[in-house]
């Protein structure tokens, strides 16, 4: 079975669900809903890839509190190898969501664990390193180990700091369309400097992606409801990635990936932790992937 490394963050979150984001200014708000429950982005790719097949090993920071205990419990899956970094407190965030999906999140807690020992990589078939400083000494031990490396860097600018050697570090690139000026530039970019795949996606107009060989569509698919959009950039990741390791094209992996993020919204849960391959790849069929 194909192994992938998750490192990255793991929370514990309450989201708040709003008709509209708050605008800056005093106010009394009342929420048509709120739940607790399981965040963060390396958690939400975890879940979904076990739930597609795919043995994870997830490498997060976790304390030894509540909060730890309950994301512990919401990972506990067979495909799931949890490899915990010790630290005081695990982080925890309060998202305001959207009815159109948009999100703020406020954090509350924020470890800063240290960057640990490198984990064994042999026998890796990809890893992905998601925006943490703790993933930072991996990029550059991924590559030499010729493990490939993916990385999602939400909703980059393109300019800022942070991102920087994560985009530059990517052999599968994922982001946000949410505040980038020129995707495609930013797509081009990326392959120009041998990323073999950049990925945008835009929520419910789709995707744009790029390769060697060219620009590529993707349509998002279509489902009865959206309940939450938390984690569906996650899902989507994931079921490329798993498209990926099951030999696919890049067109149908593509495909996968629609698929994967669209049944994450239609669920409150992180990503789609409840998806199989089954029900994934009958909606892949109805996404027309397409080159331009």
């Amino acid at each position: 079975m194909p192994r992938v490394l998750v490192n990255g963050p793991a929370s514990w979150n309450t989201l708040v669900r709003l008709p509209t984001l708050p605008e800056p200014r005093s106010q009394t708000l009342f929420a048509s809903g709120h739940h607790d429950g399981l965040g963060g982005t390396s958690a939400g790719k975890a879940l979904t890839l076990a739930a597609l097949g795919v043995d994870v090993t997830l490498r997060t920071a976790l304390g030894d509190d509540r909060e730890g205990s309950l994301v512990r419990a919401a990972l506990a899956h067979d495909r799931i190898t949890l490899e915990v970094q010790p630290v005081e407190r695990t982080e925890r965030h309060v998202n305001l969501m959207a009815d159109d999906g948009s999100r703020v999140s406020l954090y509350l807690e924020l470890p800063a664990p240290g960057p640990g020992p490198i984990p064994p990589l042999d026998g890796v078939d990809a890893a992905i390193l998601d925006l943490a400083d703790h993933s930072r000494p991996l990029l550059a031990a991924a590559r030499a180990a010729r493990v490939p490396v993916w990385c999602d860097v939400h909703d980059d600018d393109g300019v800022g700091d942070y991102p920087r050697d994560f985009v530059a570090a990517a052999d599968v690139l994922l982001v946000s369309a949410a505040r980038l000026a020129d995707r495609r530039a930013f797509l081009s970019d990326a392959v120009a400097r041998g990323c073999r795949l950049a990925v945008c996606t835009d929520g419910a107009a789709g995707a744009l992606a790029l390769d060697a060989d060219g620009w590529i569509e993707v349509p998002a698919a279509t489902v009865a409801e959206v309940v939450d959009t938390n984690g569906a950039g996650d899902a989507f990741l994931a079921g490329l990635l798993s498209g990926v390791l099951d030999g696919m094209p890049v067109e149908g992996a593509l495909a996968r990936a629609s698929a994967a993020g669209a049944i994450a919204v239609t669920t409150r849960a992180l990503g789609a932790p409840d998806a199989t391959i089954t029900a994934v790849d009958r909606l892949a069929r109805t996404v027309g992937v397409r080159r331009v």
